[in-house]
């Protein structure tokens, strides 16, 4: 049995950073001029991918040591000089004094994830029937466009005016080095994307996305258990997600065999 702890938590705020940490690298490999970069303080990893990006802010922040205010100095400074908001993803598990440390600070709460988790073996069950013209793969070496094209039109039909910036993010994520980008095709056209990345025996999954026309036709599901499936034959033992909590994304995680670790908060500085 795995409990919902310290050491899971650790496990699993350390994958995440690691994966958007990749990312970084990614995009100050393909555009050094964007100014990406991390830095690594108090045990947190604080990203910089340009002050609109999501993953601009920190994970891990009071869950590897205590959280100070020479950490929070030094964070601060590391965004503010790069124009960025300052964010800091925390998990429940962190030491209980980061709150009154934001408290003084002027920092409030703004988002709640659930972070959740299952082990793996290699008998990743089916949760439903999957249509005979519904194949899933990883992409070719050369199709990272294709695949960040499917990725933001699943976007942008929810979130108007987000398509140039997705295609741009899914460009990035496509070549980071520890991902496995997933294309799910129904009678050979592409519908549906899913992101895997693998770390050591963990893995993370992210960029679920759905063209509008391809909707309801189990290819989030599809690429789920897939992922699933080549993380476990790649040796991984516990595969991790993230939702906002009582969303669909949230339902069909516990529809396969994910279970909720904790519910972590963002806080953003209000100066």
């Amino acid at each position: 049995m795995i409990y919902s702890d310290l050491t899971l938590s650790r496990k699993l705020e350390r994958t995440e950073a690691r994966a958007n940490a990749d990312f970084v690298e990614t995009r100050a490999r393909l555009d050094p001029e964007s100014g990406a970069a991390w830095i690594e303080v108090g045990g947190a990893y604080a990203m910089f991918d340009g002050p609109e990006s999501p993953l601009t802010q920190t994970f891990g922040l009071g869950v590897f040591e205590e959280a100070k205010d020479e950490h929070l100095d030094r964070l601060e400074t590391f965004f503010g000089e790069r124009g960025a908001p300052v964010f800091h993803e925390v998990s429940p598990m962190a030491d209980a004094s980061i709150l009154q440390l934001f408290a003084t600070r002027n920092y409030r709460p703004i988002e709640l994830t659930s972070v959740m988790f299952r082990t793996l073996d290699r008998d990743v069950a089916e949760t439903r029937q999957r249509d005979p013209e519904l194949k899933t793969r990883v992409i070719a070496a050369d199709e990272a466009d294709l695949w960040a094209r499917t990725s933001a039109a699943g976007w942008s039909t929810e979130h108007e005016g987000l398509a140039d910036f997705m295609f741009n993010f899914g460009q990035v994520s496509a070549l980071c080095d520890g991902a496995h980008p997933y294309l799910a095709e129904l009678a050979g056209e592409p519908i549906s994307t899913g992101m895997l990345f693998i770390y050591d025996d963990i893995c993370i999954l992210a960029g679920a996305s759905t063209v509008a026309e391809g909707r309801n036709r189990g290819a989030q599901n599809a690429l789920l258990t897939d992922r699933l499936r080549f993380a476990a034959s790649r040796g991984c033992k516990l595969a991790m997600m993230g939702a906002a909590p009582g969303s669909q994304s949230q339902k069909n995680a516990q529809k396969n065999g994910f279970q909720i670790a904790y519910t972590r908060i963002k806080w953003q500085l209000f100066k």
